[in-house]
């Protein structure tokens, strides 16, 4: 008895319109709730697929993946990503017979954030029509079922034949992806696919991007680029030129610079970030200026000075400048990029990047001021931006427990299922509850 693969979606290579017909009803049955889902009729990878797209809330007839990397910050991400060094095999291997195979070839990162597509021109201008151009975000919660999806989502190569696709308008198109991982840590990277017509999802199609990925692979570990070589360059010394500031989610600051990497106490890690700050306005601080923003009550110049020398002679006074105080150079910030990444109206990789509130533990006046209006530019963007998935990924956070109006946006969004309920549950809890701070 021969054993049919799961992750093929043409054994046989030929679709054939009664496939066609008998995966439309299903989907439909699925998405509009009316009769009973034809379940068997479905490949059993697709259909879980089909259900994760549900409870996400993704809208099968709605608007296209949002682009969330654009210009300068897509050429930035992406040569930095690990996948960058192995783009050439990629290159040999696939995008050369490209267009004579009328194929377009995709590489993502492991969020499925499109970053380089590649191939037959002609199809590549059709793609853009549903948004499959680089910078989109083409995640399973984004963009439902798609091969890059949800060869991402499951962490295995699999194929996706036109009408097994969620979304409505991408059914004309068939897909082959496998992912790609860290060679020594086997961290996932990002995926490969190639996307076209039906003649895609032949299983040929996906035995060539699985050895596509097994190549690059190799190529990570041969050139030694995978993430774990690159921290231990890092910590033999090799700093990157730009001094760079974390600050979210941690209770102390870790500042990198060329000299090493350091955690610094609580109240340098206040100040920095205090100098940050006034750095991203353009402008420094007075002792008096800090002391009132650092001690809550009282206005001890002299204490910001000492801990300012101290820290100049901890940094060095080539980052932190006097008369009046300030950062010296170029610094980046973790908190500065989610601002900048908003202010493109990439809210999906500001949300991936805001790893927790600035500084929690601090109670220093000015900080717990800088901490609230990231906060609410945070929750601002993702509310202003109607889209399930980000509201569903706000709400997990903690800050977000208590915030009513993040739980009723979730509730008006969300699909009938699980995600839904449960939102439903936050929301009388929260109205029900004591009368509190809560956010509306």
């Amino acid at each position: 008895m021969t054993t049919v693969n799961p992750w093929l979606a043409l054994p046989d290579g030929d679709p054939g319109p009664v496939l066609t017909r008998r995966l439309r009803a299903a989907h439909e049955a699925l998405v509009t709730q009316v009769g009973t889902p034809a379940r068997d009729q479905v490949r059993a990878v697709v259909w879980d697929s089909w259900r994760r797209s549900l409870r996400s809330g993704v809208d099968p007839d709605g608007a296209p993946p949002p682009v969330d990397l654009l210009d300068d910050d897509l050429a930035a991400y992406r040569a930095a990503h690990p996948l960058a060094a192995v783009m050439p095999v990629i290159r040999r291997l696939l995008v050369a017979d490209a267009e004579v195979d009328q194929m377009i070839v995709a590489v993502t990162d492991a969020a499925g954030r499109m970053l380089w597509v590649e191939g037959d021109s002609r199809l590549r201008d059709r793609a853009a029509g549903v948004h499959f151009v680089e910078g989109a975000s083409w995640g399973e919660s984004s963009a439902g079922t798609n091969a890059p999806g949800t060869a991402l989502a499951l962490d295995h190569a699999v194929q996706i034949y036109g009408s097994e696709h969620y979304r409505r308008p991408v059914q004309p198109w068939s897909c082959s992806a496998a992912p790609v991982h860290d060679p020594l840590t086997g961290a996932l990277l990002g995926a490969i696919d190639v996307t076209g017509g039906d003649h895609v999802a032949s299983p040929h199609v996906l035995t060539l991007v699985r050895a596509t990925a097994a190549a690059a692979e190799s190529e990570l570990r041969w050139l030694g680029r995978d993430r774990g070589l690159r921290a231990d360059r890092l910590a033999a010394g090799q700093r990157p030129a730009v001094p760079t500031l974390e600050v979210l989610g941690r209770d102390r600051a870790r500042l990198r610079t060329a000299a090493g990497v350091q955690e610094l106490s609580l109240r340098h890690s206040e100040l920095v970030v205090l100098l940050a700050e006034a750095a991203a306005a353009g402008t420094g601080r007075t002792a008096e200026q800090l002391a009132a923003e650092c001690h809550a009550g009282e206005a001890a110049a002299v204490t910001v000075r000492a801990e300012l020398s101290r820290l100049r002679r901890l940094v060095g006074d080539h980052l932190v400048g006097s008369r009046p105080y300030r950062l010296l150079g170029s610094v980046r910030t973790d908190a500065e990029e989610v601002r900048g990444l908003i202010a493109q109206g990439a809210v999906g990789s500001a949300l991936d990047r805001y790893r927790g509130p600035l500084l929690p533990g601090s109670t220093a006046p000015g900080v717990r001021a800088a901490r609230a209006r990231l906060a609410d530019e945070v929750r601002t963007a993702v509310l202003g931006s109607g889209r399930p998935d980000l509201l569903v990924r706000y709400s997990e956070l903690a800050e977000a427990a208590d915030d009513l109006g993040t739980w009723q946006a979730c509730l008006a969004v969300l699909p009938p299922g699980a995600r839904r309920t449960a939102a439903a549950g936050h929301v009388q809890r929260l109205r029900g509850g004591p009368r509190g701070p809560l956010r509306r």
